[in-house]
């Protein structure tokens, strides 16, 4: 009982091990792939806003410019998205076209590694994001 009792703490133990607030890297989406649903490109672009704001935290550039990165794909692969809330289907174009502009300009930023020009992109991607939501 001693020994079941000592590998059930251990094992309670050892699953808290990871660092809270590590999240898994998105998988970048497929080039020639088939459209996605609204829905699952809009949670998609919102964790990586949340991960390149992670990123600026910390300091962490090239991270910020994978995330940059994976939310220009995200913006390319909105404009063809299924399942489009009929409050977006006039302006998804434009919409997904600006945010991809400002995750290009977020890239850009992080190469250089500038704090100020980073946080004003980083408030206008968030901003972008938001107009993308579901409940307009």
């Amino acid at each position: 009982m001693k020994h079941a009792l000592f590998l059930g703490f251990a094992l309670l133990g050892l699953s808290g091990c990871a660092a809270p607030g590590e999240r898994l890297p998105l998988k970048p989406l497929p080039d020639d792939g088939q459209p996605l649903p609204y829905a699952e490109l809009l949670t998609r672009a919102r964790l990586q806003a949340q991960s390149a704001t992670e990123a600026f935290y910390v300091n962490k550039w090239g991270d910020l410019e994978e995330a940059a990165k994976g939310l220009e794909q995200t913006a390319r692969f909105l404009g063809k998205a299924t399942d489009v809330p009929a409050t977006h289907k006039d302006t998804l174009p434009v919409l997904s076209a600006d945010l991809g502009k400002e995750a290009a300009n977020l890239r850009e930023a992080a190469k250089a590694g500038e704090v100020q020009p980073i946080n004003d992109v980083l408030q206008r991607v968030h901003l972008k994001v938001r107009e993308l939501r579901l409940d307009n």
